[in-house]
């Protein structure tokens, strides 16, 4: 595995990202795209919508209910003609296997990732 040189962040410029447990409660496939699934999540006190280029790795019923980790304080922007709201965040290995990050324990909706 090559090794990437990235720049590193300062304590400050980490505590400025909003990461907060979310519940998938919709999850629909964008007709339009191979790739793409909205997805409505729940965070305690507000629900957002994002678009996720996940649809290769799981079906929307496959998501419905799980608990996962996003970024809120992404800027918003238009997918497919979708305001997407935050990102779910997922990791992939060097066989492009994809896996979205869940918590290890149950947790309430909206907990913050510290």
């Amino acid at each position: 595995m090559a090794t990437q040189e990235i720049a590193e962040i300062s304590f400050i410029d980490f505590e400025k990202l909003d990461l907060r447990i979310g519940k998938i409660l919709e999850a629909t496939p964008i007709p339009e795209s191979k790739k793409l699934i909205k997805i409505i999540v729940d965070f305690g006190t507000e629900q957002r919508q994002a678009v996720a280029g996940i649809r290769k790795y799981y079906t929307p019923e496959a998501l419905i209910g799980k608990k996962c980790v996003f970024l809120l304080n992404l800027q918003h922007r238009m997918i497919a003609g979708i305001e997407s709201q935050c990102m779910i965040l997922a990791a992939e290995d060097e066989a492009e296997n994809v896996s979205v990050l869940q918590p290890e324990k149950d947790l309430e909706e909206g907990s913050k990732i510290r």
